[in-house]
């Protein structure tokens, strides 16, 4: 049943839905509102639908349902394959690109206006901050997904659930509120 909203893993705080099943899947209303409901009541304000069918695919699917205040904390692919494209399918993302020091090379904002799209290159670090409410993004990358490979979290940058966290995701979400973008548009 590729339509049938997924049901959240049994767990306090899950992370992700169980991956879709069936050849074909299609983003639904009630989908959509699942994953945002479920973003809303997770601690982290945030929740994963792997499309791909197996963590071993050769090309990692999801939606990433999000809400503000989420911390995606900043980080790096480190394997030469592991390009990853982010297409804003509602909502706002701020998507922000770092030097190896921590410093902000390049702001982007990202909208559900057929422009909110980014392809990060492997090993360039990256995060990401949420704009606004019931904020859905489809992210792609090759895999199979290994957890022990897939990323590199930056060293200078907060441990997720810290209060640290909390106050650096502020200023990142700030970057967004009260500076003009690094990236303009035409």
């Amino acid at each position: 049943m590729p339509d049938s909203p997924p049901t959240p893993l049994p767990s306090p705080y899950p992370m992700a839905f169980p991956h879709v099943t069936g050849d074909a899947f299609r983003l639904t209303p009630e989908i959509l509102a699942q994953g945002i409901a479920a973003a809303a009541a997770s601690p982290r304000q945030r929740i994963i639908l792997p499309l791909h069918r197996t963590q071993a695919a050769s090309v990692g699917r999801m939606l990433n349902f999000f809400q503000p205040g989420t911390f995606v904390r900043p980080h790096l692919h480190p394997v030469d394959y592991a390009t990853e494209t982010i297409l804003v399918i509602r909502g706002s993302l701020g998507v922000l690109l770092f030097d190896a020091s921590g410093s902000i090379t390049e702001r982007h904002l990202l909208r559900a206006d057929g422009l909110g799209l980014i392809d990060i290159e492997a090993r360039v670090w990256h995060g990401m901050t949420v704009l606004e409410a019931d904020t859905v993004v489809l992210e792609i990358k090759r895999g199979p997904y290994d957890v022990k490979s897939d990323k590199v979290f930056a060293p200078w940058a907060p441990v997720e659930g810290s209060e640290d966290a909390v106050a650096y995701e502020r200023e990142l979400r700030r970057e967004f509120h009260e500076r003009e973008p690094l990236n303009p548009r035409a």
